[in-house]
C-alpha cells in the first residue's frame, strides 16, 4: 500500500484549480468573440479558429501529454504545462493580428494537453491508498470542470464589457504563476525510461488541423475544388499514417489493442458526436445573442449563465443518481435525444426574437440533454478497460470529444455560412445561417443517439461497471453531505 501524503487535500486544491482553468479556457472566449473579430479582422468564417486552434492542439496532443507524464514525471510535466499555458496567454493577449491570436490559442492548447493528463496522474497517486477518499477526490475534481465552464462564461462577459477582450487571456498569467508557486505541495514522481511517439503525435495533430482547415475553406473554394480534395486527402493520409505508426512503433501513444475493450468504441462514437453537436450550439448561441439580439459582452455572458448553472447542478447531483438507476446506454441515448430536441427548438430563432422566448427555454433543454449524456459517455469509455489502461482510455475519450468539437464546429460553420451567416450586417440572413447550424447540430445529436442505441450492447460489462460506479459515487456524495 502506498504511503499517505499528508498534504494530499491541499494538492487536490491545486489540481482542481488546474482542471477549472483548463475548462474555463474553452468557455471564457465565447462572449469576447465579436470584439476580437472587430479588432483583429477575423472574417465570420475564420472566427472559429479562435476556438478551434485551442481544441485541435489540446485534443491532438492529449495522448502525448499523458505519455510524457508517465516518462518524465507528472509534476514536472504539470509544471511545464503551466509555463506553456502562461506563454500562450501572453501571446494571445498581446495579439494585434488574427494569425498571432491563433498562434497564442494553439500554444495555450499545448499547455492544456500537458496539464490535464498530468493532473489526473497526480490525483491517482495521491489518493490510491483509499478507494473512498479516491471517490471523493474524483467527485471534487470532476465538479471543477462544469464550475470552470460556468465561471468562464461569466468572467468573459465581465472582462470584455468593463476592461477589454485581452483580459480573458491576461487572467491566466497571475493564476498560472500562483499555481506554479503552489506545485511544491504536489508529490514528486520519478522519471522512467521509454520511447515517445513524437511522429504519431505530429501525424494525428496535423491530420486533424488539416481536416478542419479543409472544411472551413470548402464553402469558399468549393467542395469539389482541387484544393479542398487535396487537403482532405492529405488529412486522411496523415490520420492513416498515425494508425500505421501505432502498429509499428515500440511505444505507441495509442496501442490499438485498447479498442477491443467492451464498450470503448461506441462510447467514443457517442462522445465525438456529442462534442460535434454541443460546441457548435454554444458557439453560435454566443454570436446570435450579440450579432442579432444586440447584447453586449456582459449581457451575453449573463444570458448563458442559466444554461451553464443547470449543466453544473445536473452533472454534480442528478446524473449519477439517474445513471445508477437506468444505466449508461439509456442515459446517453436519452441525453442525446433531449439535446437534439433543444437544438431543434433553438433553430426556430428569429431576427426579431427575444432572449426569454427564443433562447432561454431551448438552451435549458439542450443543457439538460448534455448533462445527462456526458458523464455516462465518459464512464462507459473507461469502465471496461483493465486497471493499467484506464488512463489511456480516459485520454482517448477526451481526445475524441475534442476532435468531434473541432470537426463539428468546422462543418456547421460551413453550413451556417452557406445559409447566410457570412453577412454580419444582414440580420435575417445571419439568423437563417445560425438556425441552419442549430438544426444541423440537432441532426448530429440524433445520429449519435441512434448509433449508441444500435452499437452499445446492454450486456456489456463496461456498462454495468459504469452504472455501479455511478451508484457508488452517489452514495459517497450523500455521505459527504450528511
Amino acid at each position: 500500500m502506498s504511503a499517505v501524503n499528508p498534504r494530499r487535500w491541499w494538492a487536490l486544491v491545486v489540481l482542481a484549480a488546474a482542471q477549472f482553468m483548463v475548462i474555463m479556457d474553452t468557455s471564457i472566449i465565447g462572449v469576447a468573440l465579436p470584439e476580437m473579430q472587430r479588432d483583429l479582422g477575423f472574417s465570420q468564417g475564420d472566427l472559429q479558429w479562435v476556438f478551434n486552434a485551442y481544441v485541435v492542439a489540446f485534443g491532438g496532443l492529449l495522448l502525448l501529454g499523458g505519455r510524457l507524464s508517465d516518462l518524465l514525471g507528472a509534476r514536472r510535466v504539470f509544471t511545464a504545462g503551466w509555463a506553456v499555458l502562461i506563454a500562450g496567454s501572453v501571446v494571445a493577449a498581446a495579439a494585434t493580428t488574427a494569425w498571432a491570436e491563433i498562434v497564442g490559442r494553439a500554444v495555450q492548447g499545448v499547455g492544456g494537453a500537458l496539464i490535464a493528463p498530468a493532473a489526473m496522474t497526480l490525483l491517482m497517486i495521491l489518493f490510491s491508498h483509499d478507494p473512498k477518499e479516491l471517490g471523493k477526490a474524483l467527485a471534487l475534481y470532476g465538479a471543477a470542470a462544469p464550475a470552470g465552464g460556468t465561471a468562464g462564461v461569466f468572467l468573459g462577459g465581465v472582462f470584455t464589457e468593463w476592461l477589454s477582450w485581452p483580459w480573458v487571456f491576461v487572467i491566466y498569467v497571475p493564476i498560472g504563476l500562483a499555481t506554479l508557486a503552489a506545485t511544491k505541495v504536489l508529490p514528486a514522481v520519478g522519471s522512467r525510461r521509454g520511447g515517445v511517439d513524437v511522429l504519431g503525435a505530429v501525424a494525428v495533430t496535423a491530420g486533424l488541423a488539416l481536416a478542419v482547415f479543409a472544411v472551413v475553406r470548402a464553402p469558399e473554394a468549393g467542395w469539389g475544388a482541387t484544393s479542398t480534395v487535396v487537403q482532405l486527402a492529405g488529412a486522411a493520409a496523415l490520420l492513416g499514417a498515425f494508425v500505421v505508426l501505432q502498429r509499428v512503433v515500440r511505444a505507441p501513444l495509442m496501442p490499438l489493442g485498447i479498442w477491443r475493450t467492451p464498450g470503448l468504441a461506441p462510447a467514443n462514437a457517442a462522445m465525438m458526436l456529442l462534442g460535434a453537436a454541443w460546441i457548435p450550439m454554444w458557439y453560435f448561441l454566443n454570436l446570435y445573442l450579440q450579432q442579432v439580439l444586440g447584447y453586449g459582452a456582459f449581457a451575453s455572458g449573463a444570458a448563458l449563465l442559466p444554461m451553464t448553472v443547470l449543466l453544473m447542478v445536473f452533472m454534480t447531483t442528478l446524473t449519477a443518481r439517474l445513471m445508477g438507476r437506468f444505466g449508461p446506454k439509456k442515459m446517453i441515448v436519452g441525453g442525446l435525444l433531449v439535446l437534439a430536441a433543444g437544438l431543434v427548438w433553438l433553430s426556430a430563432v428569429e431576427s426579431t426574437g427575444t432572449f426569454v422566448v427564443d433562447v432561454l427555454p431551448a438552451s435549458l433543454v439542450a443543457a439538460a440533454g448534455m448533462s445527462l449524456a456526458y458523464i455516462p459517455g465518459l464512464m462507459s469509455a473507461m469502465a471496461g478497460a483493465p486497471p493499467e489502461q484506464v488512463g489511456l482510455a480516459s485520454g482517448i475519450v477526451n481526445t475524441t470529444y475534442q476532435v468531434g468539437s473541432a470537426l463539428g464546429l468546422a462543418a456547421l460553420t460551413a453550413v451556417a455560412t452557406s445559409q447566410g451567416a457570412g453577412s454580419p450586417g444582414n440580420l435575417p440572413e445571419l439568423t437563417s445561417g445560425f438556425s441552419a447550424a442549430f438544426l444541423g447540430a440537432a441532426g448530429v445529436a440524433a445520429v449519435g443517439a441512434v448509433l449508441t442505441a444500435l452499437l452499445m450492447g446492454r450486456g456489456q460489462r463496461g456498462g454495468e461497471q459504469a452504472a455501479e460506479s455511478a451508484e457508488s459515487a452517489e452514495e459517497r456524495r450523500r455521505e459527504t453531505i450528511g
